[in-house]
């Protein structure tokens, strides 16, 4: 399995969105995104966006005032994790119009089910963003 999680958060620190692809209780996620997060906030834009930390490698991307990070193994290749978050990033811009922290908000049941069309099981699976917001579009037009 490639990818252990996948976190949005915002330039405060705030969890915006958290998907885990493994079993941790919620003490242990909390205690991981505090550590995460902080690591991550406190770096500056000339490091490089890949962090170590316990048993992952974190690759994360600021865009606007969401940060996405991506928990992965540590044997996973970076640059294809960067390119996944911003495919991801492409694919809620092209729903929401420019994605904000208030899109992931308002609309987090849409913000998850675009990333469970994208990973099953932490694999990549779906790469196209017509087929990701087909699905997404046509329970737009049935509501």
């Amino acid at each position: 399995m490639g990818i252990r999680f996948i976190l949005m958060v915002n330039k405060q620190g705030q969890t915006r969105l958290a998907q885990y692809y493994e079993y941790l209780t919620l003490e242990e996620r909390r205690a991981l995104e505090g550590e995460i997060v902080r690591k991550c906030l406190a770096r500056n834009e000339q490091q490089c966006s890949f962090v170590e930390h316990r048993n992952y490698k974190i690759v994360y991307r600021r865009y606007a005032s969401l940060f996405f990070l991506v928990g992965v193994d540590n044997d996973e290749n970076e640059l294809a994790i960067l390119e996944f978050i911003h495919l991801l990033v492409e694919t809620m811009d092209r729903h929401f119009g420019n994605v904000c922290e208030l899109d992931i908000m308002f609309h987090l049941e849409k913000a998850h089910f675009m990333l469970e069309e994208m990973v099953m099981n932490g694999c990549i699976v779906e790469t196209s963003k017509a087929n990701i917001l087909t699905p997404i579009q046509l329970m737009d037009k049935a509501s």
